[in-house]
């Protein structure tokens, strides 16, 4: 990913996070995304490859170049897709800003959870659409935090999870971007944008689904923002941990938690 920083931090557990994010989500999120026999797919900001294993699987006879800046990253996601046994990606470290590809270099691109993090989403999608072959498609998919609600619902959790809003705002990011999707798809020049939201509801009924998105994915993605939003003051230490508890007070049985997911398509 390209940007001033990454709210969420780049430890140990965010990896565990994303990976657990990308299997909880992969149903709502990819059950329509798929790329024909012989395709050449860019993925832009692969991260620790959570999306990549599941590109590879969905689409195995696609060529997938998947790229990041961080070498890091790069290297988890190299491990993660060999770990599953996949041999259809290629790696490598790249700015999705400004990308070593000639014009007109693959027929698809694939973006998902990155445009969130960069100071100029706009610039990426340019830069993209460049590399795009004309007709090509690109997809993203992007949260916005905006969308979130639950109960029950107490000042110390709204604390929290307004400090992770603020404190990537400040990082150079936007974690209300879904709600942008459609605009800035259209804006960068591409052509028949179609947006869908993909809504993500726990409650008691749902038991699973609640430890699943909520326990792994939800509480650990606002834990990852406490230093940032601690240190900016935007949330003493104590209201920011007593707002993760109470967070974590919704997956209860007599808990509600709320989401929604956008993703865009659109041709070149």
């Amino acid at each position: 990913m390209s940007g001033t920083g990454y709210v969420h931090g780049y430890g140990k557990r965010e990896a565990e996070r994303l990976l657990d994010q990308a299997g909880g989500l992969a149903g709502l999120l990819h059950h329509d995304t798929g790329y024909p026999p012989g395709a050449t797919v860019l993925e832009a900001g692969c991260g620790v490859g959570a999306q990549t294993v599941i590109l590879a699987e969905k689409s195995p006879d696609a060529e997938i170049i998947s790229v990041d800046i961080s070498p890091d990253s790069l290297a988890r996601a190299e491990a993660a897709v060999a770990g599953a046994g996949y041999r259809n990606v290629r790696f490598q470290q790249a700015d999705i800003t400004r990308l070593p590809f000639p014009a007109e270099s693959f027929d698809h691109v694939f973006v998902c959870f990155v445009l969130e993090h960069l100071p100029d989403p706009m610039a990426a999608l340019v830069e993209l659409r460049r590399v795009l072959k004309t007709g090509g498609s690109i997809t993203v998919i992007e949260g916005d935090h905006g969308s979130c609600y639950f109960h029950p619902e107490t000042p110390a959790a709204r604390t929290a999870w307004n400090g992770l809003v603020r404190a990537q705002a400040l990082l150079g990011g936007d974690s209300l971007i879904g709600r942008r999707v459609y605009p800035l798809l259209a804006e960068a020049g591409f052509g028949d944008v179609h947006v869908s939201p993909r809504l993500v509801y726990s409650d008691g009924s749902l038991p699973d689904l609640a430890d699943s998105f909520v326990r792994k994915i939800i509480v650990p993605m606002v834990a990852g923002a406490r230093q940032a939003a601690v240190q900016e003051g935007l949330a003493d230490a104590a209201t920011f941990d007593a707002g993760l508890a109470d967070l974590l007070r919704t997956a209860e049985p007599d808990g509600a938690f709320n989401y929604t997911f956008f993703k865009g398509t659109a041709r070149k």
